[in-house]
């Protein structure tokens, strides 16, 4: 039978408790994962050789630290995975605000409450979630948020004179006593209060409104900031950056390969609807929007241009696909290329643009970007492939029509009457023999976006596909 965990002091004590700052807590648990071989941040992709070992090498100095990258670099998701290196509980004096260890309170109230009741004193666990506090920094956030103020109340109702300790209410950093502190955004912190923390970065300790009121805090803090906003002068103080020990540069997925596995793994395409098919060339040319984007010059690219983007376009691809199959009766959801122009709100809306890219417009440039990208999977599998017959078609006067709400048994009997197309779905690989119309219709759509971006062809604003120069 499990032992029940200590509710009182002398239990702890008797069980053999002994207490360890939250930095080497951090780092004993960091190096047992180490020599077990345990992933430190599942669902954390592209990072293994690059940021988990900095972060690594930080936690185990016992530095705080800052993540320093654009939008959409998995910042946030880091801070909030760091809880999973913290014991799964740890003792607290019961009804203490700011988490106070029983064998070493800090708080008049932790103290006065072991000098009153001894081995008596109460005991509460306090689980690792409890441990994690995050911040958004804000310009209206005040010292008194993050460290803390006198209460005229809590002295009136106790009988407390206005120095007494007693009367604090205490702030988000003596809350997060023992545990870990976060803050996001670091350089929308106002100046004044950044100098707030000097204090709890070099020395451990807060001290408010000016009392006599030293609070000795154990804690790991940790920020996030856009690169530039963090070096440039006025957004943060030279001093803070001085005692922040461990700058860790975040990144945008350097290969293929990890884009496509990040997207996949965030997007919410498993619907509860009909049986859903994404061709892989789709979801390339999903992904490769985002990684043109990235190198555009029209885009402000000290803003970024976030992972979120593939992530929102991939969903709006699939339900542009959903509500196609649902008003034609389809048995299932193929999207395919005409999905992908469906999805332009996601794409422009996750834009800065510079002042080229404003002339030419949001949405022209996210066509360009789906072109490209279209051309770009297309191009690869299709180097060498004859297509004479298809490009012939349309310079002796042929079109065609692929309507956004087009069936896929339509697309598929509109593709027939071009020569060769659907042959080259099935020798590039694209729809192998066997594939249902859905894919086949998705396949097709593609090549002939890829003749569009090889110039081959021209595309409509609707979705016609004619000869380059008609």
């Amino acid at each position: 039978m499990k032992r029940s965990a200590p509710t009182t002091l002398g239990e702890l004590k008797a069980d053999g408790y002994r207490s360890r700052s939250v930095r080497d807590e951090l780092r004993d648990n960091l190096i047992r994962k180490l020599e077990a071989g345990e992933e430190l941040f599942p669902g954390i992709w592209g990072y293994d050789d690059s940021v988990i070992p900095h972060l690594s090498n930080a936690i185990l100095s016992r530095h705080d630290f800052i993540l320093l990258g654009l939008r959409g670099q998995a910042k946030s998701r880091i801070l909030r995975q760091l809880v999973s290196l913290l014991d799964p509980g740890i003792p607290v004096v019961a009804g203490s605000e700011i988490n106070d260890d029983p064998l070493a309170p800090i708080s008049k109230y932790g103290r006065t409450m072991v000098a009153d009741h001894g081995d008596d004193t109460p005991v509460e666990w306090l689980g690792r979630e409890q441990r994690y506090l995050e911040k958004l920094a804000t310009p209206d956030v005040t010292i008194a948020d993050i460290i803390g103020d006198l209460d005229p109340i809590k002295a009136a109702r106790g009988g407390h004179i206005l120095s007494d300790e007693l009367t604090i209410h205490y702030g988000m950093l003596p809350r997060a006593n023992r545990g870990i502190f976060a803050m996001n955004e670091l350089p929308d912190l106002s100046p004044r209060i950044q100098v707030g923390l000097f204090n709890i970065l070099e020395e451990g300790d807060v001290q408010i409104k000016g009392y006599p009121v030293r609070l000795p805090l154990d804690l790991l803090i940790a920020f996030t900031a856009n690169p530039e906003d963090y070096t440039a002068r006025g957004k943060i103080i030279t001093p803070l950056k001085d005692r922040i020990s461990a700058e860790v540069r975040t990144h945008y997925p350097r290969t293929f390969h990890v884009a496509i596995e990040i997207t996949a793994q965030e997007a919410w395409v498993a619907r509860n609807g009909r049986p859903l098919e994404i061709p892989p060339f789709v979801a390339a040319v999903v992904e490769r929007v985002a990684i043109l984007a990235r190198m555009d010059d029209r885009i402000d690219q000290r803003s970024g241009v976030s992972q979120r983007m593939s992530i929102a376009v991939l969903e709006t691809v699939v339900s542009s696909a959903e509500q196609r199959a649902i008003r034609r009766n389809e048995d299932e959801v193929v999207p395919r290329i005409g999905d992908v122009y469906a999805a332009l709100p996601a794409i422009t809306g996750k834009m800065e643009l510079e002042y080229e890219g404003e002339l030419h417009g949001a949405r022209r440039i996210a066509v360009d970007l789906i072109t490209t990208a279209a051309g770009t999977t297309y191009g690869d599998p299709a180097e060498g492939a004859d297509v004479s017959s298809i490009v012939d078609y349309f310079e002796s006067g042929g079109v065609m029509q692929v309507s956004e709400d087009a069936s896929a048994a339509a697309c598929v009997a509109g593709f027939q009457q071009v020569p060769g197309l659907l042959e080259l779905t099935k020798t590039l690989g694209f729809a192998p023999e066997g594939s249902s119309d859905g894919l086949k219709a998705a396949a097709g759509e593609l090549i002939l976006e890829g003749l569009v971006s090889g110039r081959q062809l021209s595309r409509t604003r609707g979705g016609g596909y004619r000869a380059a120069n008609p």
